[in-house]
């Protein structure tokens, strides 16, 4: 049976969906940008600033929802600039180490919610 999952912890979705879905043992995190909870201010002040802020909106999400960064089984990463490629990777992994790093992909996209410079979402396990 499907369940909704969302946590006053991670940004309010700002269309008609929610933060996660839960299904079969499986956890679907809708893509996160670097908004701050508390604020609803964007997270702009540097790539890394950026991406700290939706790795670390997703991690809320995954814990309100019994997971966690080391159960991710499935990252979607989408960029306004391929050349933040090294910059986004080193805050990366920060959070995802090389021992339970999930499967990913880095897309290059010409706009995101919000003119955002990264949106990232999550398969996970539960």
């Amino acid at each position: 049976m499907k369940q909704i999952i969302n946590t006053p912890n991670a940004p309010a979705p700002i269309g008609p969906y929610n933060q996660s879905v839960a299904f079969n043992g499986m956890l679907f995190v809708s893509g996160q940008i670097a908004i701050d909870p508390p604020t609803g201010n964007l997270v702009l002040d540097s790539i890394e600033a950026e991406t700290h802020q939706v790795l670390q909106n997703l991690r809320a999400i995954l814990e309100a929802a019994g997971s966690s960064l080391e159960k991710v089984l499935k990252a979607s990463v989408f960029v306004k600039d391929m050349n933040q490629f090294g910059r986004i990777n080193a805050v990366y992994a920060e959070y995802f180490k090389p021992e339970f790093a999930p499967a990913r992909e880095l897309v290059q996209v010409s706009e995101l919610p919000k003119f955002v410079n990264i949106e990232i979402s999550v398969v996970a396990a539960l």
